[in-house]
């Protein structure tokens, strides 16, 4: 039989078959669609800095616990005197350069009479040794690595020259000026970074220009702070790690602890959640391997429809066969066909596949905050859709094919094959509990993941972040005089009822943290505490809760703390009150008493423990104001506060940002997952809906006569409908005995990556369960309506 007669009966019998080729198409698209944008967003996540050469040879630097026990534990800084110290007596390093990231303002001085202007950056301002650009592969448009050797240099990236000067071509040799501090000459431009990179560049001083930090502290770290190396050629990463110990303990100064540094490989550091990114998105290894896992389940779902309806559809084609087997055609051939008709199907899905991925990547793109771009030159995306394809064919096609060229001629032309000889009964049965068993389990998966989320926005945090502005304050001892005026202004306010100045708000994940000598003991604490230092007005604007003495009084300097729970208890105190009075000595400098203890509040997401802390008034440590409003129209009172602050603080640039709204930040990524899980969901409840309407529609047109005899012996349109929609209950019901157990250990194993997370019981997973019967009913409602409610005489009339 020729291809050419292939192609012409399959594109015959899709125009013919218009409902049946509408599900089969409609389910294989949607399906396909969803494991394109799946395989699109891996593939991205996957790149991050995968354009480096000798990218398997880079590693960062990242701190671990020296010892069992150890106080000093991970962090993804290291000591920052490392880099220059592995270049000088560590042959086995190739290159080392350190890099350090910090936010702040950008100002261009006026020229010939035009005005400053002023750039607010948050995030793509770094300090970098010049060997940091041979080790990663930035593209220079002027300048060289060398030009950072000399101090107070920058090099800015293409976009933000011309962002800063109007065109990038003028920019080298112009001058800057940052946090209105420090002047820098820009010595070079760099082509703008691509968007799978987690160094994003914009602005980047030279290393020997870094202030207010200690360059030759062996023990503290920054968590902005990395360094990298480039390995040689055949050095392993666990005869580095092991030199490291050895290294560390003969640079450390004596009387300091030890911290340990190992090598992790740069294609980890976009996914690895513990010590994150110049970017603060990970994109962890589980999240990859579930999306992996969901684009299967999406696509075996649509394979399932496909041989859901195919074998339904094997008695009306069974005369078909039947013939052809007469009049000469071989079981291979007919296989042949009917792999091609299954072909064609898939061909016409992934092309409509196509259509519904483009439309839908500006949402994704939206979603994940990433910038994926879908181009048919792709030869990456070709070879997917065609193994895509392939796959859809041989999984959707190959059961009916066999199924159908082994019919029985003669049993065909007698009309004596039903639904339930072609032995598809049980098949399909197991189908449907197949497809309702991976849409239940999505269904948990949102449930649980929306749940959690709820529990982030919903539970207690120890304080009251409810109506609180937070407004950066510039850090030079200028504007810090300027404190105390700019807080009467912000009283007098209507709008406003309280204002406090502090490092961090109560819940931030930028931290300082040391040891401390408590209680007059010469030797440090075995833990580290949380450093919130703030002004007496801290616990009226933020609110956590006093449970034994009292607030310090308002200071410029550290003369009294307040403590947590937590701390109490690390150091072996069972009533807090026990702690009042006595001393905490902070780098013998800082020396003050306990006058007070709050209860504990969240000082980190809710992905982490709460932490001991320790508070105290510190005004030159302040960078922050926290203003609390009063309830009613917020837009004016947030007028005058930017007034009131330009009027302080002219300089710099105004920004601020509601503490609600900062602490559901941290949450984006949950928030993201649950966004996918919920889309996934409901691709796979359409898919699965599709098909159990097919099948319904085929299960209906083979009762016919059934149904009309009941209806003649009596039955009611309620009776006729309860019959037809039983089975799919019974079947939703086994798949929820399948489901449940899968989501538990899925949704479980999510969960344990949060200090606080909700605890699903059996209400969630009946919901679950509960949901998918629901949703089963909608769509066989229908069609079960009219079958129930059809004249039974023209079932009839021809017995």
């Amino acid at each position: 039989m020729e291809i050419s007669n292939f192609i012409t009966i399959a594109c015959r019998r899709l125009a013919r078959n218009k409902t049946y080729t509408f599900l089969n198409a409609a389910g294989l698209a949607v399906g396909i669609g969803a494991c394109v944008l799946i395989f699109l967003v891996v593939r991205y996540e996957l790149s991050y800095d995968n354009f480096h050469p000798n990218r398997y040879r880079i590693f960062r630097l990242v701190s671990v616990p020296f010892r069992e026990g150890a106080v000093l534990g991970s962090g993804p800084g290291v000591p920052l005197p490392v880099a220059q110290a592995l270049r000088a007596d560590y042959p086995a390093v190739e290159k080392a350069a350190a890099i350090f990231g910090r936010n702040g303002q950008v100002t261009i001085p006026g020229e010939r009479g035009q005005a400053k202007k002023m750039f607010d950056e948050e995030g793509g301002v770094f300090y970098a040794e010049p060997e940091f650009f041979d080790i990663f592969a930035f593209s220079w448009l002027t300048g060289n690595p060398k030009d950072l050797a000399a101090p107070n240099t920058v090099v800015l990236t293409r976009e933000t020259a011309s962002r800063y000067f109007g065109d990038w071509r003028i920019a080298v040799g112009k001058t800057l000026q940052f946090n209105n501090a420090d002047l820098f000459k820009v010595a070079g431009v760099l082509k703008d970074v691509p968007g799978n990179t987690d160094f994003p560049l914009k602005v980047v001083f030279s290393y020997s220009s870094l202030t207010n930090v200690d360059l030759k502290d062996w023990q503290g770290t920054y968590g902005r702070g990395y360094t990298f190396v480039r390995l040689a050629t055949g050095v392993s990463v666990a005869r580095f790690d092991a030199d490291m110990r050895q290294f560390v303990d003969r640079h450390t100064p004596p009387g300091l602890e030890r911290r340990g540094v190992i090598a992790q490989p740069l294609g980890e550091m976009h996914q690895d959640s513990r010590f994150g990114n110049f970017n603060n998105r990970t994109f962890g290894p589980d999240l990859i391997r579930s999306l992996i896992l969901t684009a299967a389940f999406l696509l075996v779902i649509a394979c399932v429809n496909f041989v859901n309806l195919s074998t339904a559809q094997a008695v009306k084609r069974s005369r078909e066969t039947g013939i052809r087997k007469v009049l000469g055609s071989s079981r291979r051939q007919l296989v042949w066909q009917f792999m091609g008709e299954a072909g064609l199907m898939s061909v016409l899905a992934v092309a409509v596949a196509l259509s519904l991925a483009a439309a839908a990547l500006p949402f994704l793109n939206d979603l994940l905050g990433i910038h994926i771009r879908l181009r048919l030159t792709d030869s990456g995306l070709l070879g997917f859709l065609g193994l895509t394809a392939a796959a859809t064919t041989l999984l959707a096609g190959l059961y009916p094919a066999m199924v159908l060229s082994g019919f029985n001629p003669v049993n065909t032309l007698k009309n004596s094959l039903t639904a339930r000889t072609v032995g598809g009964i049980s098949l399909r049965r197991g189908l449907v509990v197949l497809q309702f068993c991976i849409a239940q389990v999505l269904i948990i998966c949102v449930l649980v993941v929306s749940r959690q989320m709820n529990f982030f926005r919903h539970t207690s945090l120890g304080f009251n972040p409810n109506a609180i502005v937070n407004v950066p304050i510039p850090g030079d001892s200028v504007s810090q005089q300027k404190m105390e005026v700019v807080r009467q202004d912000l009283l007098q306010l209507p709008g406003v009822d309280h204002v406090s100045f502090s490092t961090f708000s109560p819940l931030d994940n930028d931290i300082w943290s040391n040891q401390f000598k408590f209680d007059h003991s010469s030797n440090k604490t075995n833990f580290q505490a949380y450093f919130k230092w703030a002004d007496a007005d801290f616990f009226q604007t933020y609110r956590p809760v006093l449970v034994a003495g009292r607030t310090y009084q308002p200071s410029d300097t550290l003369r009294e703390y307040v403590v947590n729970e937590t701390l109490v208890r690390s150091l072996g105190i069972r009533d807090p009150k026990e702690i009042l009075g006595k001393e905490i000595n902070i780098w013998d400098q800082l020396r003050g008493p306990v006058v007070g203890v709050v209860r504990d509040f969240n000082t980190n997401s809710l992905q982490k423990p709460i932490t001991p802390v320790v508070m105290g008034c510190w005004k030159a440590a302040y960078g922050l104001a926290g203003i609390k409003l009063r309830s009613g129209d917020a837009a004016p009172t947030l007028a005058a506060i930017e007034r009131i602050w330009k009027g302080a603080y002219p300089d710099y640039v105004y920004s601020y940002q509601f503490l609600e709204e900062k602490i559901a930040n941290y949450y984006k990524e949950e928030g993201q997952l649950s966004g996918l899980y919920r889309v996934f969901a409901g691709i796979a409840i359409f898919i699965s809906c599709l098909g159990l309407y097919g099948l319904m529609s085929f299960m209906a047109v083979q009762r016919t006569k059934e149904i009309g005899v009941r209806k003649v012996l009596g039955a009611s349109v309620a009776n006729m409908m309860l019959l037809l929609s039983k089975e799919f209950t019974v079947l939703a019901g086994v798949s929820f005995a399948v489901a449940a157990p899968v989501g538990y250990i899925l949704t479980h194993r999510w969960l344990e990556g949060f200090a606080y997370r909700i605890r699903p019981g059996a209400g969630l997973f009946l919901l679950a369960a509960l949901c998918s019967v629901i949703i089963a009913w909608v769509t066989v409602g229908y069609r079960t309506y009219r079958a129930a409610t059809a004249n039974p005489t023209r079932a009839l009339r021809a017995e």
